[in-house]
C-alpha cells in the first residue's frame, strides 16, 4: 500500500529526459502489455497505439509539438490515436475475439452484441469521436501508472498540432486521429521540476462523501 502512494508521488510530468538512458526491452514489453490489458467501455478498445522508434519521424514531430524536447529525447514515444467513427464491425470484431478467447459459441453472444449496437451505432459521428477519445485516456492512465511502478518516467502531452501528426503518421486514411502523446524514459538530472513538491487539491476540497 505504501509503495502505491510513493510511486504516485514520485511520478511527475517529466520536462527533460536523459537521452542516453533507454528502457530495457523487457520493461518496455511489460509496459505494452499493461496498456493492452487496460479497461475500456464494453472492452472494445476503439483506438490504436503507435510506438514511434524512427528517429527521422520523431524529428518531424518535434516542431509540430511546440518544439518540446521530450519528443526526441525520451527513450520511447507513444502516440495514442482514437477512431474518428465506427460501424458494426467494431462490435462484431470484439465478439469474434470473445468467442475465440472464451470458447463461447458466437450465437450465445448475439444478444449482448445487439445491446452494444443499440447504445453505440446511432450516435452522431462527432459523439462517437469524443467517446473513442475518452477510451484512450483510460489506456493512457494505465500505462502511466505501470511506468511509475517500474520507476520509468512519462510526460502526457496534448501540446501538439493534431492535423500535422495525423498527416505525418498517415492516420487520416486509417480512420484515426491523434488524441494524446506519451514520451517515456528516464528523467534528466537537469530537470529541476522533479524537485518540486507535488501540488494537488486537498482531500476536503476534492472528495465529497454522500
Amino acid at each position: 500500500m505504501k509503495n502505491i502512494l510513493e510511486n504516485r508521488t514520485w511520478r511527475y510530468a517529466t520536462k527533460k529526459f536523459d537521452s542516453t538512458k533507454k528502457i530495457s526491452d523487457k520493461d518496455f514489453e511489460l509496459l505494452l502489455e499493461s496498456v493492452r490489458l487496460s479497461a475500456s467501455s464494453y472492452g472494445l478498445q476503439p483506438y490504436k497505439i503507435f510506438v514511434i522508434s524512427n528517429t527521422e519521424i520523431r524529428e518531424k514531430l518535434k516542431p509540430v509539438s511546440w518544439g518540446q524536447s521530450q519528443i526526441t529525447d525520451a527513450s520511447h514515444l507513444i502516440v495514442f490515436a482514437n477512431q474518428t467513427t465506427f460501424g458494426e464491425e467494431l462490435v462484431n470484431n470484439y465478439l469474434n475475439n470473445v468467442s475465440e478467447t472464451r470458447d463461447i459459441p458466437a450465437e450465445g453472444l448475439k444478444d449482448y452484441g445487439s445491446f452494444m449496437k443499440s447504445k453505440l451505432m446511432d450516435l452522431p459521428n462527432e459523439t462517437k469521436k469524443v467517446w473513442t477519445a475518452k477510451q484512450v485516456y483510460i489506456a493512457l492512465g494505465n500505462l502511466m501508472q505501470a511506468a511509475a511502478e517500474l520507476k520509468i518516467d512519462t510526460c502526457p502531452m496534448e501540446g501538439f498540432e493534431v492535423e500535422k501528426y495525423d498527416e505525418i503518421l498517415g492516420l487520416t486514411e486509417k480512420g484515426l486521429t491523434t488524441s494524446v502523446v506519451l514520451p517515456i524514459g528516464y528523467r534528466s538530472k537537469e530537470d529541476q521540476t522533479q524537485h518540486l513538491a507535488k501540488v494537488r487539491k486537498s482531500k476536503e476540497e476534492l472528495f465529497t462523501h454522500i
